[in-house]
């Protein structure tokens, strides 16, 4: 069992957790100034924001199990790393789309298709 391909999965994991955060948080912030408790009410913004949480949470654990297992049977460190940092930056400049309102539908389709 490789530990530093262990240990670089369990970065990739929290560095996973922080984009479901700021997702979680600028639907908070949507939330709480157009005061819509469930649902998004029909608010546009709310809406994508909803889409863009439900849609990394949809692909990140399948991503950081099949990293995990991929360490646990004996991929070197930098694949490891080398797969979360694309991952990861993919799923970044996904979210971003969701995040930033104006943000031309490229950058979506570049984070996914890195991701």
């Amino acid at each position: 069992m490789n530990q530093q391909a262990l240990a670089a999965v369990g970065v990739y994991a929290e560095l996973c957790t922080i984009i479901i955060f700021w997702l979680a948080n600028e639907t908070g912030k949507v939330r709480r100034k157009e005061r819509i408790a469930l649902g998004d009410g029909g608010d546009k913004r709310l809406s994508r924001l909803m889409r863009g949480t439900a849609n990394n949470t949809e692909y990140v654990p399948y991503f950081l199990i099949k990293l995990l297992i991929a360490a646990l049977i004996g991929m070197p460190a930098w694949v490891v790393h080398l797969f979360g940092v694309v991952f990861v930056a993919g799923r970044a400049l996904h979210a971003s789309y969701f995040v930033y309102p104006g943000t031309p539908m490229m950058r979506r389709f570049i984070g996914f298709g890195i991701a």
